[in-house]
């Protein structure tokens, strides 16, 4: 047995003071008042007790593996060093996104290439069976002028190696890059096209067809996989979402949208860095005013994975919204999302213990404890 004592216990709908958190054979025992002798205590000194980060949507290994064109680490490297970073911001599952882009008009990336995707994917599966640090999930991201993903995606969720997939369309005029000017700042300008003739390849491109994606739903939903749309932009939009099967909003452009998306049953997420920067960095939604506005459900650490735990603060402290409503969203309600509630997402009876002890210090979050599975798997102080 384990006790965590003098905490402030993050529950999904309180902050409990003056009980323990009792913690048996990886999973929570209890929360309670606690007065007998337990095999390992951990004195929290008055800190937050909450559960460990689910994040749904996270494109850090692609900068850890591939930080510039020409240098590529090894994979399995990557996931090892990344897992520790990863650890030390709280996040205890991650969805790693891996995209299957046709057209190089980002850029080209070593990561975004199918044999490459299809690699990461079976370490991740295999990584489970050996020592490890946290829970590594695959988020396969679909973009649908990439005919090709149709079979990549229907094989790779065969295999059981997928554990998330989004339709994406990048397409420019609608969704993320509605503003033209925000996109032609976006696009690589080594692709050896000028900009018109980017937009003159966009206009007659073939995509993935209604019954092709509502297929590749049917099958993730089959095997228990959460669908996701990407960058929503009208209600229209979010209709055939809803007729396709889709589970999730992504990035929703605008908060009339992001509302739209609430009503049709969807889960909202939105990024954690948005955020801390005061808005979208593309000029899209405010994530913050999505939270004040109750249509955001999900905190995403999106390209910043630090962002999630300093948003939670941010909220509370700028904007007055209460502890647990913002850890839910990083916690219970992602694992809502993803199907994964029963065993993760909050402190209660029965869950896996998968828990962050949180201080603050100079006005900062930080971390001084994880632990996964009920094993401490990182353990910091800070000195003066």
């Amino acid at each position: 047995m384990i006790e965590i004592k003098n905490g402030k216990i993050v529950t999904p709908d309180e902050v409990i003071e003056g009980k323990s958190l009792l913690i048996e054979d990886g999973c929570i025992y209890d929360i309670c008042e606690f007065d007998k002798k337990a095999d390992k205590v951990i004195d929290a000194h008055g800190r937050y007790i909450m559960p460990g980060f689910i994040d749904v949507h996270a494109d850090k290994i692609e900068k850890v593996i591939n930080p510039r064109p020409t240098a590529v680490f090894d994979f399995e490297l990557g996931l090892k060093e990344v897992e520790k970073e990863l650890l030390q911001q709280g996040i205890t599952t991650i969805y790693h996104s891996f995209s299957l882009y046709k057209d190089l008009a980002f850029g080209q990336c070593l990561m975004r290439k199918k044999e490459n995707v299809s690699k990461m994917a079976e370490l991740i599966e295999d990584i489970h069976n050996r020592d490890h640090l946290i829970h590594h999930r695959c988020h396969l991201r679909l973009e649908i002028d990439n005919l090709e993903v149709y079979t990549i995606a229907k094989d790779m969720m065969d295999k059981n190696l997928v554990h998330e997939i989004s339709f994406m369309d990048h397409t420019p005029g609608q969704g993320q890059y509605k503003n033209l000017a925000v996109y032609e700042k976006s696009v690589s300008k080594s692709s050896g096209q000028t900009f018109e003739q980017i937009l003159d390849y966009h206009k007659n491109k073939e995509k993935l067809t209604f019954e092709q994606m509502k297929e590749l739903t049917e099958i993730a939903h089959s095997k228990k996989i959460t669908v996701a749309s990407h960058d929503d932009d009208t209600k229209e939009k979010l209709e055939v979402n809803a007729q396709i099967g889709v589970d999730i909003s992504e990035f929703p452009i605008t908060i009339e949208v992001a509302k739209e998306a609430k009503k049709k049953g969807f889960y909202t997420v939105v990024g954690a860095p948005n955020i801390l920067l005061g808005g979208s960095h593309s000029g899209n939604m405010s994530a913050a005013e999505a939270i004040l506005n109750n249509c955001a459900d999900i905190l995403c650490s999106d390209y910043y994975p630090q962002a999630m735990l300093h948003a939670i603060f941010i909220m509370h402290h700028k904007h007055g919204v209460p502890i647990p409503e913002m850890v839910k969203k990083v916690t219970l309600n992602p694992a809502k999302a993803t199907r994964i509630d029963e065993e993760y997402g909050s402190l209660e009876q029965g869950k896996k213990a998968d828990i962050l002890i949180v201080d603050e210090i100079d006005g900062y979050p930080v971390i001084t404890h994880v632990l996964v599975d009920g094993k401490t798997t990182s353990r910091v102080e800070y000195r003066r």
